[in-house]
Order: C-alpha cells, then structure tokens, then sequence
C-alpha cells in the first residue's frame, strides 16, 4: 500500500491564502449583528478605482496585524507603568488604519481610553495654528512678512529698528529673538495676551528677528491675536469654518468650560508612588489658544493627519497646506530628544512644525518628518508626519510619561515590518511549526 502524500508547506500555505482571501471578500457581505462591534477605523478607497480583491486582502492584513502588534506595545507600557492610558492614530495614504484608545482615562476606574476620549493638546496645537496661518495666506489676509507693530501698535522689542523687523512669520517659526520661553509663566498663570503683549518691552533681545530659534509660547500666541484682528473672528471660530467643521473633526473643543463639562475626557496623571494618580483638568493656555489651548480625540487627530497629507484638496491648496512645513530656521545642537533619533540628520523649524530629516538605514535615500511635541497639564502627546511615505502616526497620554521620547521611532518601525510583509507571509504567521 503506497504512503499517502502531503501536500507542500508552500501549497498549504497558497491554500490557506486563498481561503483566507475568500473569507475576506465574503466578509463584506456578510454582516453579524450579534458580534461586538470593531473598535473605530475608516477604510477609504480612491474615488472610480477598482478594487483589487488581493489588494483589499493585503490591506484589511495589514490593518489587522498593526492594530495588533500596536495593542501590544502600549499594553506592555500599562502593565510596566510607564502610562496610564494612550490614544493612537495611524493614516496611511487616504486611510486611517487605526484609532483607538489603550488603558485608563482615568487610573482606579473602569473608564477604558477609547476613539473619541478627547485629551489636551498642549503644543500640538500649534501646528494647528501653523496651517491656519497658512490658509490666511492663502486667502490673501495676511502675509508671513506682515509686521507684529502694525496690528499692536504698542508692542517693543529692543530697540526700535529690531522692533519694526519683527514678523507674523518670526512669530511662529519662534525667531523674534527673545530669550527661550520669554513671559511662559505669565501665560501659565493666565494674564490675557492682550497684556502680556505690552510686556516685551521690557525683554532684551538675544538676536535679530529671524536669525536664531528659540522656543516660545507668549509670542507664537501673539500670532493668534493677528489673525483675530486680521479677519475680524475669534481664532476657534476661524478653525472651526475652516478645518474642524469641514473634515468632521466633531469633538475637537477649544475652551476650558466645554471641555469640563464632557463626559469621555482622559484625566491628567501624576507619579505617585509606584503608580499613578489622577489629577484636575486645569484652565492654563486657554488664554494662548494658539499655543497650547486645543483638545481632541484620537479619531480628530486622525482626519487631521489625513488633511495635511493633502487628501482634502477641496478645503486647502496642497502648496499653501505645505508652506506651513517650509524650513525656517535650523534647530542646532544635539540635546533634543528627536534629535537622538536613530538616523536622524537635521532638525529646522517651519511654522508651528519641526521638519525632521533622517535615513532609515545608512545609504538609505533621505527622508523627511514634519512633527511636534506637547505637554501641558500632565498630559504629553507626539504627532509625525512622514510625506514621502503618506504616513502620520499621533500618540496621545494622559501622563507625562518618558515613553513620548521614543514612540514615534518605535511605531514607525513597527508599522514599516507589517508593511513590508507579503500576504503569503502574514497567512503563515497561522501555520502551525
């Protein structure tokens, strides 16, 4: 009697592919109610393209193995309490792959972190702020070369010929020339900007308007108070009209009282111990809205990322949506956390936006990222936009954890395995050895 034949490991693994394509395809069609529904993604095909059944198997295995292996991730950083809670969004091309939330809102509660648990923005507000002075641009209300003395009459800054060079443009790219983080404490201690404006006559310029960076918040927030005066609307108002309403960014809240009074809102937390505890929403940079003064959930950020990779060309011109990311001054030196990136090259500063460039590997072609920090409140979050590969990766804590130092490097290394994976490979990942 002849031995009876197996089939190949190959061949079990083509069966197992087709399959599982079969099952993918079906699966469209065939919806059950009674399962607990998927955590919150978007799956967005080119408008007139057809679809490759291959190619949506190859996606919808990607998305699956991601939100795996990112679940994984931050799950780990809960267990070793190195956070709290954590909501995340990955966009490639005209997708959102993931948003969802890991861990606690609030630490001790049964309050899980979801898709829609608005947090503070802290500085990541200010590329907010960066594109929408750009749009104003666009529009033709104002210029980057537009003069801080003409709106505030009363403002100073050194003498009066520095005075005069001084530029909505300096402003938020954070080369005025004032020293590094000049009035920072009057913002956090919540004098109105129209106030704080008439204190830099009091500050002595370390350089020429344009020359140097160094960081700001008083002064990037004055540039919120130029648009105001140069539309005639309130600066949440006009990012509202502009870019909340239009891409669906429905939760994103932009004052103190609002934002208190919802109810999926992630609690700021502090070591205590060997854990964490939970600490009071404050009302710090409502005052410095365009500083540090937006909040919003990891679906928003999501849309958002989505837009400045320039998939809504209806709401703003690809070229005027990238002015916002132009160099303007470099950022020297090696002390900054980014900075200790692996392959990182050179960090310059646009408006509102750090622009990164790196190489994956040595002899690697260069690549470029146009990213931010924020902390505000106890809260820390990164967002990354990658263009040459339309990828944007935004992490969001509810704890001033060191773990924002390095995740967007650790994601984007993740997230660059699974898409280098071929379907046959991901179908083995099943095989038993």
């Amino acid at each position: 009697m002849k031995p009876t034949m197996l089939p190949s490991r190959a061949l079990w693994r083509s069966i197992l592919f087709l399959l599982l394509l079969a099952g993918l395809v079906m699966s469209g069609n065939n919806a059950h109610p009674d399962k607990e529904p998927k955590k919150e993604v978007a799956i967005r095909y080119p408008k007139n393209e057809l679809r490759d059944p291959v190619e949506v198997a190859r996606y919808r295995w990607q998305q699956e193995e991601l939100r795996r292996a990112v679940q994984v991730y931050f799950e780990k950083a809960v267990a070793t309490g190195d956070i709290v809670g954590a909501a995340v969004s990955i966009v490639r091309g005209d997708s959102i792959l993931l948003s969802e939330g890991i861990g606690e809102s609030s630490v001790g509660t049964d309050r899980k972190v979801d898709a829609h648990t608005i947090f503070r923005l802290g500085s990541l507000s200010k590329g907010f702020t960066g594109v929408l002075a750009a749009k104003l641009v666009e529009e033709g209300k104002l210029g980057w070369k537009d003069k801080v003395k003409e709106f505030f009459p009363d403002f100073r800054l050194g003498t009066p010929t520095n005075t005069e060079q001084v530029t909505f443009g300096n402003l938020l790219s954070h080369t005025s020339g004032a020293p590094y983080h000049s009035f920072t404490n009057l913002v956090e201690a919540g004098i109105p900007m129209e106030q704080i404006v008439g204190k830099f006559r009091e500050v002595q310029p370390v350089s020429k308007p344009g020359s140097l960076y160094s960081y700001q918040n008083a002064l990037f927030a004055i540039s919120g108070e130029m648009m105001e005066k140069a539309t005639g609307e309130d600066l949440d108002a006009a990012l509202k009209k502009r870019f909340f309403d239009p891409l669906g960014m429905c939760s994103a809240v932009m004052d103190y009282e609002t934002m208190s009074a919802m109810t999926n809102v992630a609690m700021p937390h502090i070591k205590w111990k060997r854990g964490w505890r939970s600490r009071k929403l404050n009302d710090h940079y409502y005052n410095a809205l365009a500083a540090g003064g937006i909040n919003a959930s990891a679906l928003d950020m999501a849309k958002w990322m989505r837009f400045l990779l320039g998939h809504n060309p209806e709401i703003m011109d690809r070229m005027s949506l990238e002015s916002a990311f132009s160099p303007v001054v470099e950022i020297k030196g090696r002390s900054k956390y980014y900075q200790r990136w692996r392959g990182h090259i050179s960090s310059h500063y646009g408006y509102g936006w750090r622009i990164h460039k790196f190489r994956e590997l040595p002899g690697e072609a260069v690549k470029t990222m146009w990213h931010h920090g924020g902390s505000v409140n106890n809260f820390r979050n990164e967002i990354a936009l990658y263009p040459e590969d339309d990828l944007g990766i935004c992490v969001l804590l509810n704890s001033n954890s060191r773990l924002a130092t390095h995740v967007i490097p650790e994601l984007y290394q993740i997230i660059s395995e699974v898409v280098r994976q071929e379907p046959v490979e991901m179908a083995s990942n099943y095989l038993h050895e």
